[in-house]
């Protein structure tokens, strides 16, 4: 009687549960990657969309590249990015197994369950963590590739001179009107200008190259058309407000650590929390204003909970907490100090960029000038216009490479306010700490 009764009850109990999103899970990637780029992927899970993103990555193809249209290529094009998108179908399809149960099975259904929905929510927000990634490395990669490409011309530039200048030494040697050590020292300079371009060329080929296989692009090298310079410096820089405490509200690896933790608190079957603490530690701030009641609080947040575990009878469980939360602790404070990191790289490089813009290159340029009148006039030789030349590309040359320093640390920025670190991100396996959780449970 007990065995019918349960097998009607399962009967009962799986047309409710047994259900699928229409969009595979995809939909909340898409969220959190838009609110963070501003730019949304697209899973390809039918040949129609497939199709759909072979036309879009060939429009953008037909014309000069940008930043945000590499992103778009980027997202489109990247087999291992959808990949991870069909990791969550994988994920899903746990939940339906989770109902695949025997009789005796049936008392454990509800936490099976519970334990599905969490990893099939940490593969969600880690296949956004990986789309966040890959727009970020697309975005710099395009950078990169646009400086070297524009640094070949400069260098090219040199280059000309320096075939000049050595041309005419060579001459004037042979006429007697030079002298052989001035001579040897253009033709030196013609040999280190020689080795420049050489490798500058190679760079550009080796940026490029990574820009492809950022774009997961294949066959011909020129199959896209790089912009003859970096956008132009913005008129002011960026004044992030409340960035640290953004980083704690937004950052995709701090809130799956919070995820994580929390997993691990339910898979410990922890449900009442004595109190919350501030993991960061931040500095006590007195807050008062006239007229209003005093209040107290502290500058940047992250609150996790603690329990009462009873620790003559749950030593285990509050070890597997307490270590998963200085994890998600540590986690937390590597993300304040990259974004203090971060925000101080971008400011100094946007003053570096500003300086040469509007002191350096100008500056050389009037040198220049004046040379050039002081050659008019017969008060400079012709190695002294070749000389400066030589000099103002250089100054050109510093002025782009600030420029792209302020591109990718924007860039970085970016992502240490709302997604990741902006250094190498080390593989994350979502689910460890409570699965392990649950072993020990």
């Amino acid at each position: 009687m007990m065995r019918l009764t349960a097998t009607a009850l399962a009967a009962l109990m799986l047309p409710g549960c047994a259900s699928f999103s229409a969009d595979g899970g995809f939909g909340k990637v898409e969220q959190l990657t838009r609110e963070r780029i501003g730019q949304s992927p697209v899973y390809q899970r039918q040949a129609e969309q497939a199709e759909s993103a072979a036309a879009r990555i060939a429009e953008l193809l037909g014309q000069p590249l940008s930043a945000d249209s590499a992103v778009d290529i980027a997202l489109l094009n990247n087999r291992g990015l959808q990949a991870s998108y069909a990791e969550l179908g994988i994920a899903e399809s746990e939940l339906d197994r989770a109902l695949l149960f025997d009789v005796p099975g049936l008392l454990t259904m509800p936490l099976a369950r519970q334990i599905e929905r969490r990893r099939f929510e940490q593969a969600q927000w880690q296949a956004a963590l990986e789309t966040v990634v890959l727009a970020t490395e697309a975005r710099k990669a395009f950078f990169e590739a646009v400086t070297a490409q524009q640094l070949v011309g400069y260098f090219g530039q040199v280059k000309e001179a320096a075939d000049a200048s050595n041309e005419l030494a060579r001459r004037m040697a042979a006429a007697g009107n030079f002298s052989k050590l001035a001579q040897m020292r253009e033709q030196s300079f013609y040999a280190d200008a020689t080795a420049q371009l050489a490798r500058a060329q190679h760079q550009a080929v080796a940026a490029r190259e990574r820009l492809t296989r950022a774009l997961a692009l294949g066959g011909e090298p020129l199959a896209f058309v790089l912009p003859d310079r970096l956008p132009d410096l913005p008129a002011a820089p960026t004044e992030p407000q409340d960035a640290e405490q953004t980083a704690m509200d937004k950052r995709l690896d701090v809130q799956m650590a919070k995820r994580e933790l929390d997993a691990t608190a339910k898979a410990l079957g922890l449900t009442q929390a004595t109190r919350f603490v501030n993991v960061l530690h931040a500095g006590y701030q007195n807050k008062s204003a006239t007229g209003e009641q005093r209040s107290n609080g502290y500058g940047v947040e992250l609150e996790l909970p603690l329990f009462d575990f009873e620790s003559a009878r749950m030593p285990r469980a509050e070890a597997t907490y307490l270590q998963a939360l200085n994890r998600t602790a540590q986690v937390a404070l590597n993300a304040r100090s990259e974004v203090r990191e971060s925000y101080s790289a971008y400011r100094t490089a946007y003053d570096l960029a500003r300086h040469y813009r509007d002191e350096v290159v100008p500056l050389r340029k009037r040198i220049s000038e004046e040379n050039l009148l002081r050659y008019n006039g017969m008060l400079a030789s012709v190695f002294d216009l070749l000389a400066d030349a030589r000099d103002q590309v250089a100054s050109v040359t510093a002025a782009v490479e600030a420029l792209r320093d302020y591109w990718v640390a924007q860039t970085d920025l970016q992502a240490a306010l709302t997604a990741h670190s902006p250094g190498p991100v080390p593989g994350m396996a979502p689910g460890k700490a409570a699965a392990a959780a649950q072993a020990g449970h």
